[in-house]
């Protein structure tokens, strides 16, 4: 019999409601794989073992009264280390708030704990979530759970190692240029980047800039979406954020893919590709793309992307940390300081350039599906790679213009403020966790779940194709 913390969140949550379980013994299991695996992976960097024990006899409690019990009641979750927990340390990757503690629940991690949701602990990421291998100067790396020396991906790196290993059910993430979406492909794992506003985030630092959202990560579809429930939810301080989306709490079905029109596109038709993951991603598409009415080989038009995305993004950084890295440059992590720098070049007419190829990228992406209902692609642009480095500097070859030129794949789709899920999709010629994802326009956020749903039960019946687990036995060793 597997471990309890290896069972689906979905799956536990129905056995505590009956009974079946206890939420003290879900959370000594989850505990218990922390120890005996993080050592090797430095997942889950603050642990709140004691509070989440204490939760957990109160979960089981209201259980044994028979009390309205919520959509996570008893489910252990890693929070990652952006989000403001009260009461648990919340370091963001900085040495400058690397023994800062939040009086006050961030809104979405709120949301949480209301739907009985047991915070375990806190899941690494790099400084202010700055690029894509989760490495900060307080924590240090995280490793990947396939091969300890690679990196996981970022910036949510912690929660998809954490999940991928079992030392939680579910975790939080965010996502600006791929930060729940890498991580994800990299390891094994389920990220969904929704629409902006479907999950309020009254934090970010520039409120009118759309492209920061939080997400949830899983094990499976229906996993991940179980936590989209309850993070979703309207908050007056997020301007995206105006109106709840109910279309979202209703039950997932799978849809039915001989109806659904697919793009397939090995690349986005400009982002940096790998020759070995552009192969190995049309041979997987060779597996699924004759369950679709319609799987048409061509790219949506990312014009000028890749210059609208680094503009916009210097714009962010500068609001965000352009004091710190001016005050604190010798404390901070190169990509944060690279970020700024960037920044603070451009222009005011860059900017306003920017802001132009930005608004036709997504009215592009917008007549887009007037003749198909989702886009699918690769997850990520190339295997990972050690996490000693700070990020790819080349693919085949080609220099790497910026240190973030290679997650074209993900942070295109962005600037379309698409909403995207990536699932696993096997393992790569390296060995490693392989992922692709499933978009559509904003808003379309029900439909590419369950397209995403429909094609994860498609995956899961061919060796190829389905989501490969750790070693867990060689990371305890």
């Amino acid at each position: 019999m597997p471990d309890l913390c290896d069972l689906t969140a979905s799956e536990l949550r129905r056995m505590i409601g009956r009974k079946d379980i206890s939420p003290v013994e879900l959370v000594d299991s989850c505990i218990d794989r922390i120890e005996s695996v993080d050592g090797a992976l430095n997942a889950m960097v603050t642990k709140s073992y004691d509070r989440a024990r204490s939760e957990a006899r109160n979960a089981e409690k209201a259980v044994l009264d028979g009390g309205e019990l919520g959509l996570l009641h008893g489910i252990p979750i890693g929070i990652k280390d952006l989000e403001a927990t009260a009461g648990i340390r919340t370091t963001s990757g900085s040495k400058l708030y690397a023994e800062h503690v939040p009086a006050k629940d961030q809104g979405v991690v709120a949301n949480i704990r209301e739907a009985g949701g047991i915070i375990l602990g806190k899941t690494n990421t790099p400084e202010f979530g700055a690029g894509a291998n989760t490495r900060n100067l307080v924590f240090g790396a995280t490793g990947n759970p396939f091969d300890p020396a690679r990196t996981c991906g970022g910036s949510s790196g912690g929660s998809a190692v954490a999940l991928a290993t079992g030392m939680v059910p579910l975790a939080s993430g965010s996502d600006y240029g791929g930060s729940l979406r890498t991580p994800a492909s990299f390891c094994g794992v389920v990220g969904i980047r929704p629409s902006p506003g479907v999950i309020a985030a009254e934090g970010r630092p520039v409120g009118l800039l759309p492209f920061s959202v939080l997400g949830p990560m899983g094990r499976t579809v229906d996993d991940a979406c179980l936590l989209l429930r309850t993070q979703a939810g309207p908050n007056p301080h997020d301007p995206f954020s105006t109106s709840p989306v109910p279309e979202l709490h209703s039950p997932l079905e799978d849809a039915d893919l001989g109806s659904i029109r697919a793009m397939i596109t090995p690349d986005l038709g400009s982002a940096a590709m790998s020759e070995s993951y552009r192969d190995i991603f049309l041979n997987r598409a060779g597996i699924f793309r004759h369950h679709f009415a319609t799987a048409i080989d061509s790219s949506p038009d990312f014009t000028d992307g890749d210059n609208c995305f680094e503009v916009l993004r210097g714009v962010n950084f500068v609001a965000a940390h352009g004091d710190r890295v001016r005050d604190h440059r010798d404390r901070l992590s190169p990509n944060v300081v690279d970020n700024v720098d960037r920044g603070l070049a451009y222009s005011l007419g860059d900017v306003a350039k920017a802001h132009l190829q930005q608004s036709r990228i997504a009215r592009a992406w917008l007549d887009l599906f007037e003749d198909i209902d989702v886009v699918i692609c690769p997850a990520a642009s190339s295997t990972p790679f050690p996490h000693d480095q700070w990020s790819i500097s080349e693919i085949d070859g080609t220099p790497m213009e910026t240190y973030m030129r290679w997650l074209g794949i993900t942070y295109l789709p962005t600037m379309a403020l698409a909403c995207s899920v990536a699932i696993p999709c096997g393992l790569d010629h390296a060995g490693m966790p392989f992922g692709i994802q499933v978009m559509s326009a904003p808003g379309n956020d029900r439909l590419v779940v369950e397209v995403a749903r429909a094609l994860e039960s498609v995956l899961a019946g061919h060796d190829a194709t389905r989501r490969p687990i750790p070693d867990l036995a060689g990371l305890r060793a």
